[in-house]
Protein backbone atom coordinates (compact mmCIF):
# COMPACT_ATOMS: atom_id res chain seq x y z
CA UNK A 1 0.00 0.00 0.00
CA UNK A 2 1.49 3.46 -1.11
CA UNK A 3 1.61 5.50 2.29
CA UNK A 4 -0.99 8.23 2.34
CA UNK A 5 -0.17 11.67 4.07
CA UNK A 6 -2.90 11.71 6.37
CA UNK A 7 -2.15 8.95 8.14
CA UNK A 8 -0.33 10.36 11.32
CA UNK A 9 -2.80 13.02 11.62
CA UNK A 10 -5.90 10.45 11.62
CA UNK A 11 -4.07 8.54 14.35
CA UNK A 12 -3.93 11.67 16.67
CA UNK A 13 -6.98 13.02 15.53
CA UNK A 14 -8.53 9.86 17.21
CA UNK A 15 -7.04 10.39 20.45
CA UNK A 16 -8.88 13.82 20.66
CA UNK A 17 -12.67 13.98 18.91
CA UNK A 18 -15.36 11.71 19.72
CA UNK A 19 -16.08 11.52 15.75
CA UNK A 20 -13.50 11.15 13.13
CA UNK A 21 -14.58 12.33 9.42
CA UNK A 22 -13.33 11.16 6.26
CA UNK A 23 -14.72 12.59 3.22
CA UNK A 24 -13.22 12.68 -0.52
CA UNK A 25 -13.93 11.81 -3.89
CA UNK A 26 -15.29 7.70 -4.99
CA UNK A 27 -12.70 5.66 -5.26
CA UNK A 28 -10.15 8.02 -3.33
CA UNK A 29 -8.57 5.10 -0.70
CA UNK A 30 -10.58 6.25 1.96
CA UNK A 31 -12.03 2.44 3.05
CA UNK A 32 -8.14 1.33 2.12
CA UNK A 33 -6.95 4.02 4.44
CA UNK A 34 -9.23 3.37 7.49
CA UNK A 35 -9.10 -0.03 7.35
CA UNK A 36 -5.29 -0.03 7.36
CA UNK A 37 -4.71 2.97 10.22
CA UNK A 38 -7.77 1.44 12.36
CA UNK A 39 -7.70 -2.55 11.64
CA UNK A 40 -8.84 -2.59 15.46
CA UNK A 41 -12.17 -0.93 14.86
CA UNK A 42 -15.21 -2.84 13.27
CA UNK A 43 -16.28 -1.99 9.42
CA UNK A 44 -19.75 -1.32 8.22
CA UNK A 45 -20.95 0.28 4.93
CA UNK A 46 -24.32 1.66 4.25
CA UNK A 47 -23.83 0.80 0.68
CA UNK A 48 -25.14 -2.30 1.86
CA UNK A 49 -28.89 -2.09 1.36
CA UNK A 50 -29.19 -4.70 4.41
CA UNK A 51 -26.91 -2.57 6.21
CA UNK A 52 -28.92 0.64 5.82
CA UNK A 53 -32.08 -0.73 5.94
CA UNK A 54 -31.12 -1.60 9.68
CA UNK A 55 -29.56 1.50 10.56
CA UNK A 56 -32.42 3.66 9.17
CA UNK A 57 -35.54 1.34 11.14
CA UNK A 58 -33.58 0.72 14.41
CA UNK A 59 -31.11 3.44 14.33
CA UNK A 60 -30.60 2.78 18.35
CA UNK A 61 -30.03 -0.87 17.94
CA UNK A 62 -27.57 -0.40 15.24
CA UNK A 63 -25.54 1.68 16.82
CA UNK A 64 -25.55 -0.43 20.16
CA UNK A 65 -23.50 -3.42 18.07
CA UNK A 66 -20.25 -1.23 18.62
CA UNK A 67 -18.93 -0.77 21.68
CA UNK A 68 -15.47 -0.20 20.74
CA UNK A 69 -15.10 1.65 17.84
CA UNK A 70 -16.87 1.37 14.66
CA UNK A 71 -15.63 2.93 10.78
CA UNK A 72 -19.22 3.91 9.16
CA UNK A 73 -19.04 3.84 5.47
CA UNK A 74 -20.69 5.86 3.51
CA UNK A 75 -22.76 7.30 6.55
CA UNK A 76 -24.82 9.89 4.99
CA UNK A 77 -27.07 7.81 3.23
CA UNK A 78 -28.69 7.45 6.40
CA UNK A 79 -29.06 11.25 7.86
CA UNK A 80 -31.14 10.40 11.04
CA UNK A 81 -27.60 8.47 12.24
CA UNK A 82 -25.93 11.40 13.16
CA UNK A 83 -28.44 12.78 15.80
CA UNK A 84 -28.33 9.26 17.30
CA UNK A 85 -24.60 9.46 17.22
CA UNK A 86 -24.61 13.19 18.73
CA UNK A 87 -26.82 11.41 21.94
CA UNK A 88 -24.08 8.34 22.27
CA UNK A 89 -20.74 10.64 22.54
CA UNK A 90 -22.44 13.14 24.79
CA UNK A 91 -23.40 10.38 27.11
CA UNK A 92 -20.07 8.47 26.95
CA UNK A 93 -17.65 11.11 26.66
CA UNK A 94 -15.06 9.05 24.67
CA UNK A 95 -12.52 10.14 21.93
CA UNK A 96 -12.47 7.60 18.65
CA UNK A 97 -16.18 6.01 19.18
CA UNK A 98 -16.89 6.41 15.73
CA UNK A 99 -15.08 7.18 12.26
CA UNK A 100 -17.35 8.21 9.78
CA UNK A 101 -16.63 8.26 5.42
CA UNK A 102 -18.58 9.61 2.69
CA UNK A 103 -18.60 10.62 -0.95
CA UNK A 104 -21.20 13.07 -0.99
CA UNK A 105 -19.19 16.27 0.72
CA UNK A 106 -22.37 18.43 0.83
CA UNK A 107 -24.52 15.91 2.51
CA UNK A 108 -21.84 14.23 4.87
CA UNK A 109 -20.85 17.98 6.22
CA UNK A 110 -24.54 19.25 5.90
CA UNK A 111 -25.67 16.45 8.83
CA UNK A 112 -22.16 16.48 10.45
CA UNK A 113 -22.60 20.93 11.06
CA UNK A 114 -26.44 20.39 12.27
CA UNK A 115 -25.78 17.30 15.05
CA UNK A 116 -21.59 17.16 15.34
CA UNK A 117 -20.53 20.41 15.37
CA UNK A 118 -17.52 20.83 17.92
CA UNK A 119 -17.65 16.86 18.24
CA UNK A 120 -16.03 15.49 14.85
CA UNK A 121 -12.60 16.82 13.25
CA UNK A 122 -13.20 16.78 9.59
CA UNK A 123 -10.86 15.42 6.99
CA UNK A 124 -10.56 15.49 2.96
CA UNK A 125 -8.87 12.31 1.37
CA UNK A 126 -8.00 13.25 -2.61
CA UNK A 127 -6.61 11.14 -4.93
CA UNK A 128 -2.90 10.72 -4.77
CA UNK A 129 -0.58 13.67 -4.72
CA UNK A 130 2.41 13.50 -6.90
CA UNK A 131 4.68 13.77 -4.15
CA UNK A 132 2.69 10.78 -2.08
CA UNK A 133 3.18 8.28 -5.45
CA UNK A 134 6.74 9.04 -4.95
CA UNK A 135 7.12 9.00 -0.96
CA UNK A 136 8.21 11.90 -0.51
CA UNK A 137 7.04 14.71 2.27
CA UNK A 138 3.40 16.74 1.28
CA UNK A 139 4.23 19.77 -0.61
CA UNK A 140 4.60 23.18 1.01
CA UNK A 141 5.68 26.65 -1.63
CA UNK A 142 8.42 27.91 0.64
CA UNK A 143 12.28 28.93 0.16
CA UNK A 144 13.46 25.43 2.18
CA UNK A 145 10.79 23.20 0.09
CA UNK A 146 11.72 24.57 -2.51
CA UNK A 147 15.91 24.33 -2.20
CA UNK A 148 15.40 21.08 -0.95
CA UNK A 149 13.15 19.35 -3.91
CA UNK A 150 14.36 17.38 -6.36
CA UNK A 151 13.37 18.75 -9.79
CA UNK A 152 14.06 14.97 -11.19
CA UNK A 153 10.68 13.76 -12.31
CA UNK A 154 9.96 10.10 -11.16
CA UNK A 155 7.60 10.01 -13.33
CA UNK A 156 7.52 12.12 -16.86
CA UNK A 157 5.11 14.80 -16.07
CA UNK A 158 2.84 14.58 -19.15
CA UNK A 159 2.49 10.70 -17.90
CA UNK A 160 1.57 11.75 -14.47
CA UNK A 161 -1.01 14.38 -16.09
CA UNK A 162 -2.39 11.63 -18.39
CA UNK A 163 -2.90 8.71 -16.30
CA UNK A 164 -4.06 10.92 -12.90
CA UNK A 165 -3.95 10.30 -9.27
CA UNK A 166 -6.70 7.89 -8.71
CA UNK A 167 -5.46 5.16 -6.11
CA UNK A 168 -6.37 2.33 -8.02
CA UNK A 169 -4.97 2.77 -11.46
CA UNK A 170 -1.49 3.21 -9.54
CA UNK A 171 -2.07 -0.50 -7.63
CA UNK A 172 -3.36 -2.29 -10.04
CA UNK A 173 -1.40 -0.82 -12.96
CA UNK A 174 -4.33 -0.07 -15.19
CA UNK A 175 -4.98 1.31 -18.16
CA UNK A 176 -5.88 4.81 -17.36
CA UNK A 177 -8.45 6.21 -19.97
CA UNK A 178 -10.75 2.97 -19.86
CA UNK A 179 -10.78 2.72 -15.97
CA UNK A 180 -11.69 7.07 -15.69
CA UNK A 181 -14.25 5.95 -18.28
CA UNK A 182 -15.86 3.54 -16.08
CA UNK A 183 -14.90 5.68 -13.62
CA UNK A 184 -17.12 8.78 -15.10
CA UNK A 185 -20.02 6.78 -16.33
CA UNK A 186 -20.08 4.45 -12.75
CA UNK A 187 -19.49 6.98 -10.10
CA UNK A 188 -20.39 10.55 -11.25
CA UNK A 189 -23.03 9.95 -13.38
CA UNK A 190 -24.39 7.74 -10.03
CA UNK A 191 -23.68 10.46 -7.67
CA UNK A 192 -25.73 12.63 -9.84
CA UNK A 193 -28.85 10.68 -10.17
CA UNK A 194 -29.11 10.19 -6.28
CA UNK A 195 -28.31 14.38 -6.02
CA UNK A 196 -30.79 15.79 -7.95
CA UNK A 197 -33.23 14.08 -10.51
CA UNK A 198 -31.38 14.57 -14.33
CA UNK A 199 -33.61 13.47 -17.12
CA UNK A 200 -30.93 13.34 -20.12
CA UNK A 201 -27.71 11.71 -18.39
CA UNK A 202 -26.49 12.49 -21.66
CA UNK A 203 -26.93 15.71 -21.79
CA UNK A 204 -25.29 16.28 -18.40
CA UNK A 205 -22.33 14.48 -19.83
CA UNK A 206 -22.17 16.87 -22.26
CA UNK A 207 -21.92 19.76 -19.94
CA UNK A 208 -19.36 18.11 -17.96
CA UNK A 209 -17.63 18.30 -21.49
CA UNK A 210 -18.15 21.76 -22.02
CA UNK A 211 -16.64 22.10 -18.48
CA UNK A 212 -13.66 20.46 -19.28
CA UNK A 213 -12.96 22.89 -22.12
CA UNK A 214 -13.58 25.75 -20.18
CA UNK A 215 -11.03 24.70 -17.24
CA UNK A 216 -8.56 27.54 -16.46
CA UNK A 217 -11.07 29.94 -17.91
CA UNK A 218 -13.53 32.67 -16.23
CA UNK A 219 -16.99 31.00 -15.31
CA UNK A 220 -19.27 32.50 -17.17
CA UNK A 221 -22.60 30.47 -16.24
CA UNK A 222 -24.71 32.16 -18.65
CA UNK A 223 -22.06 31.04 -21.68
CA UNK A 224 -22.00 27.46 -20.58
CA UNK A 225 -26.04 27.31 -20.31
CA UNK A 226 -26.67 28.35 -23.63
CA UNK A 227 -23.76 26.13 -25.75
CA UNK A 228 -25.57 22.79 -23.59
CA UNK A 229 -29.13 24.22 -23.60
CA UNK A 230 -30.39 24.13 -20.38
CA UNK A 231 -31.32 26.98 -17.74
CA UNK A 232 -28.61 28.96 -16.03
CA UNK A 233 -30.39 27.10 -12.45
CA UNK A 234 -29.58 23.91 -13.99
CA UNK A 235 -25.94 24.80 -14.85
CA UNK A 236 -25.81 26.17 -11.57
CA UNK A 237 -27.22 22.88 -10.26
CA UNK A 238 -25.20 20.89 -12.23
CA UNK A 239 -22.01 22.50 -11.16
CA UNK A 240 -22.88 21.99 -7.23
CA UNK A 241 -22.98 18.45 -7.95
CA UNK A 242 -19.97 18.01 -9.98
CA UNK A 243 -18.32 20.37 -6.86
CA UNK A 244 -20.26 17.54 -4.34
CA UNK A 245 -18.29 14.69 -5.73
CA UNK A 246 -14.94 16.55 -5.91
CA UNK A 247 -14.83 16.34 -9.45
CA UNK A 248 -14.65 20.21 -9.99
CA UNK A 249 -13.42 23.49 -7.90
CA UNK A 250 -13.66 27.03 -7.94
CA UNK A 251 -10.62 29.34 -7.36
CA UNK A 252 -12.06 32.55 -6.08
CA UNK A 253 -10.09 35.54 -7.32
CA UNK A 254 -8.69 37.78 -4.47
CA UNK A 255 -10.74 40.74 -3.92
CA UNK A 256 -8.48 43.23 -2.44
CA UNK A 257 -8.48 45.86 -4.60
CA UNK A 258 -4.91 47.51 -6.08
CA UNK A 259 -6.37 50.62 -7.04
CA UNK A 260 -7.27 49.00 -10.14
CA UNK A 261 -10.78 47.06 -11.23
CA UNK A 262 -10.57 43.47 -10.70
CA UNK A 263 -12.15 40.71 -12.06
CA UNK A 264 -14.94 39.27 -9.64
CA UNK A 265 -15.77 35.67 -11.49
CA UNK A 266 -14.00 32.40 -10.08
CA UNK A 267 -12.22 29.87 -12.33
CA UNK A 268 -13.20 26.47 -13.05
CA UNK A 269 -10.92 23.44 -12.55
CA UNK A 270 -10.80 19.75 -12.26
CA UNK A 271 -9.36 18.11 -9.65
CA UNK A 272 -7.76 14.81 -11.07
CA UNK A 273 -5.31 16.14 -14.79
CA UNK A 274 -6.59 12.35 -15.94
CA UNK A 275 -10.44 12.63 -15.48
CA UNK A 276 -9.40 16.35 -17.29
CA UNK A 277 -7.70 14.38 -20.27
CA UNK A 278 -10.27 11.36 -20.28
CA UNK A 279 -13.23 14.39 -20.90
CA UNK A 280 -11.09 16.56 -23.60
CA UNK A 281 -10.70 13.00 -25.38
CA UNK A 282 -6.85 13.20 -25.20
CA UNK A 283 -5.91 9.53 -26.05
CA UNK A 284 -2.11 9.45 -25.40
CA UNK A 285 0.80 11.68 -22.89
CA UNK A 286 2.37 12.91 -25.96
CA UNK A 287 -0.85 14.58 -27.38
CA UNK A 288 -1.41 16.91 -24.27
CA UNK A 289 2.07 18.67 -25.41
CA UNK A 290 0.26 19.32 -29.18
CA UNK A 291 -3.39 20.04 -27.59
CA UNK A 292 -4.80 23.34 -27.30
CA UNK A 293 -5.70 22.79 -23.86
CA UNK A 294 -1.95 22.34 -22.91
CA UNK A 295 -1.92 25.28 -20.88
CA UNK A 296 -4.93 24.62 -18.99
CA UNK A 297 -4.23 21.16 -18.20
CA UNK A 298 -0.84 21.70 -16.72
CA UNK A 299 -2.37 25.00 -14.78
CA UNK A 300 -5.22 22.78 -13.71
CA UNK A 301 -2.84 20.05 -12.55
CA UNK A 302 -0.41 22.54 -10.85
CA UNK A 303 -3.30 23.86 -9.03
CA UNK A 304 -4.76 20.69 -7.93
CA UNK A 305 -0.99 19.66 -5.91
CA UNK A 306 -1.29 22.64 -4.12
CA UNK A 307 -5.00 21.82 -3.03
CA UNK A 308 -4.30 18.42 -2.28
CA UNK A 309 -1.41 18.78 -0.36
CA UNK A 310 -3.21 21.34 1.45
CA UNK A 311 -6.08 18.43 2.41
CA UNK A 312 -3.43 16.70 3.26
CA UNK A 313 -2.01 18.77 5.98
CA UNK A 314 -5.37 19.25 6.89
CA UNK A 315 -5.41 22.48 6.23
CA UNK A 316 -8.56 24.48 3.78
CA UNK A 317 -6.69 25.95 0.89
CA UNK A 318 -6.16 29.47 0.71
CA UNK A 319 -5.65 29.53 -2.67
CA UNK A 320 -6.80 32.45 -5.20
CA UNK A 321 -5.64 34.06 -8.57
CA UNK A 322 -5.67 37.56 -9.31
CA UNK A 323 -6.96 39.50 -12.83
CA UNK A 324 -7.55 42.93 -13.33
CA UNK A 325 -10.09 44.60 -16.41
CA UNK A 326 -7.21 45.25 -18.11
CA UNK A 327 -5.89 42.11 -18.57
CA UNK A 328 -3.27 41.89 -15.70
CA UNK A 329 -3.34 38.09 -13.95
CA UNK A 330 -1.28 35.82 -11.88
CA UNK A 331 -2.57 32.44 -11.71
CA UNK A 332 -2.46 31.77 -8.14
CA UNK A 333 -2.35 33.89 -5.01
CA UNK A 334 -0.78 31.42 -1.68
CA UNK A 335 -2.00 33.04 1.59
CA UNK A 336 0.51 32.49 4.04
CA UNK A 337 -0.47 34.39 7.30
CA UNK A 338 -0.14 38.12 6.93
CA UNK A 339 2.08 37.19 3.87
CA UNK A 340 0.90 36.98 -0.02
CA UNK A 341 2.82 34.55 -2.05
CA UNK A 342 2.24 35.16 -6.07
CA UNK A 343 2.18 31.81 -8.68
CA UNK A 344 2.47 32.36 -12.12
CA UNK A 345 2.00 28.43 -14.07
CA UNK A 346 3.07 28.12 -17.62
CA UNK A 347 3.57 24.97 -19.65
CA UNK A 348 6.10 25.75 -21.78
CA UNK A 349 9.58 24.43 -21.49
CA UNK A 350 12.05 26.57 -22.01
CA UNK A 351 12.18 29.56 -19.61
CA UNK A 352 10.90 33.40 -21.27
CA UNK A 353 11.15 36.69 -19.29
CA UNK A 354 7.72 37.22 -20.72
CA UNK A 355 7.00 34.16 -18.17
CA UNK A 356 7.04 36.56 -15.42
CA UNK A 357 5.39 40.13 -16.68
CA UNK A 358 2.14 39.05 -14.92
CA UNK A 359 4.24 38.28 -11.14
CA UNK A 360 6.20 41.60 -11.94
CA UNK A 361 3.25 43.50 -12.54
CA UNK A 362 1.53 42.49 -9.47
CA UNK A 363 4.84 42.71 -7.11
CA UNK A 364 5.14 46.80 -8.16
CA UNK A 365 0.83 47.18 -7.77
CA UNK A 366 1.03 45.53 -4.32
CA UNK A 367 4.62 46.92 -3.21
CA UNK A 368 5.20 43.05 -2.80
CA UNK A 369 8.43 41.47 -1.87
CA UNK A 370 10.11 39.98 -5.28
CA UNK A 371 11.96 37.24 -3.23
CA UNK A 372 7.90 35.83 -2.60
CA UNK A 373 7.05 35.45 -5.90
CA UNK A 374 7.36 31.99 -7.77
CA UNK A 375 7.39 30.75 -11.25
CA UNK A 376 6.20 26.67 -11.77
CA UNK A 377 7.54 26.18 -15.56
CA UNK A 378 7.56 22.92 -17.84
CA UNK A 379 11.22 23.11 -18.25
CA UNK A 380 13.94 21.43 -15.90
CA UNK A 381 16.03 24.56 -14.85
CA UNK A 382 15.80 25.88 -11.62
CA UNK A 383 17.04 29.19 -11.06
CA UNK A 384 16.36 32.94 -9.58
CA UNK A 385 15.60 35.08 -12.18
CA UNK A 386 15.55 39.01 -10.94
CA UNK A 387 14.56 37.97 -7.92
CA UNK A 388 11.65 35.64 -8.70
CA UNK A 389 12.12 31.71 -8.08
CA UNK A 390 11.92 29.79 -11.30
CA UNK A 391 11.22 25.87 -10.24
CA UNK A 392 10.36 23.27 -12.70
CA UNK A 393 6.96 21.60 -12.16
CA UNK A 394 8.61 18.39 -10.40
CA UNK A 395 8.84 20.18 -7.36
CA UNK A 396 4.92 19.92 -7.01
Amino acid sequence: MIKRALEQKLKEAVKKYPVITLTGPRQSGKTTLLKYVFPEYEYVSLEDPDSRKYAADDTRGFLSQYKNGVIIDEAQRVPDLFSYIQGIVDTEKKNGMFILSGSQNFLLLQSISQSLAGRASIFYLMPFTKRELEGEKSLELNAADIESSSNKDKFEIYRSIHTGFYPRIHDKGLEPQEWLSDYFQLYVQRDVRSIINVGDINLFTDFVKLCAGRTGQLLNLSSLAADCGISNMTAQRWLSVLETSFITNRLNPYHKNFSKRIIKSPKLYFYDSGLLCYLLGIKKPEDIRLSPYRGSIFESYCISEFIKSAYNRKELPSLYFWRDSTGHEVDMLIEDGQKLIPVEIKSGETFSSSFIDGLNYFINLSNGDVNDAYLIYGGKQKMKYKGISVVPSSII
